[in-house]
C-alpha cells in the first residue's frame, strides 16, 4: 500500500530565499505604500510565507521626499516623541518632519505596520529608507518592483 504523504515545510532563516529590492516612492500615498512595504519586509507575498520567521525581502526605498499625504493631514497629523524628562513631550507635524527628515517619516509609516515584537524590530533593519534616487547597495544587485502590481 503506497500512500502519499504531505508535510508541510516551514522556512527558516538558513534557508529562506531573501532578494534586494528597490521600491521608488514617487507619486505613492504615504498609507498605502508604506503597507505594502511592509507586507514586502515581511515576506507575505512569497509561497513559502512562514509567521514566526525573517522570510522577507530586504528593501530599498528611493525618492522619499516625493510622497504624498492627502487631505489636511501635512498640516494636521502630529509625530508626539518624549524626551524621557518631566514635561518633556515634544510633537512635530508632518510639514515640518518631511522638510526636516523626509525618510523618517516613510521610517515611522512602514514601522507602525510591522509586528511590535522582536520579529518586527529585526525586519524593520531590512528597511534602507533613502532621499533622492541614489542608493549604496549596487553591489546587492538588487531588482526593481513596481508596487502598482502588487495586490
Amino acid at each position: 500500500m503506497n500512500n502519499l504523504s504531505y508535510k508541510t515545510v516551514s522556512v527558516s532563516k538558513a534557508n529562506a530565499d531573501k532578494q534586494w529590492i528597490v521600491v521608488d516612492a514617487e507619486g505613492h500615498n504615504l498609507g498605502r505604500f508604506a503597507s505594502k512595504v511592509a507586507m514586502l519586509l515581511r515576506g507575505k507575498y512569497k509561497p513559502s510565507y512562514t509567521p514566526h520567521v525573517d522570510c522577507g525581502d530586504n528593501v530599498i526605498v528611493i525618492n522619499a521626499e516625493k510622497i504624498n499625504l492627502t487631505g489636511n493631514k501635512l498640516d494636521d497629523k502630529t509625530y508626539i516623541r518624549h524626551t524621557g524628562y518631566p514635561g518633556g513631550q515634544r510633537s512635530l507635524t508632518a510639514k515640518v518632519m518631511q522638510q526636516k527628515n523626509p525618510a523618517l517619516l516613510v521610517e515611522k509609516a512602514v514601522k507602525g505596520m510591522l509586528p511590535k515584537n522582536k520579529l518586527g524590530a529585526e525586519l524593520f533593519r531590512n528597511l534602507n529608507v533613502n532621499v533622492g534616487s541614489e542608493h549604496k547597495h549596487e553591489a546587492q544587485k538588487p531588482k526593481t518592483v513596481n508596487l502598482n502590481d502588487l495586490k
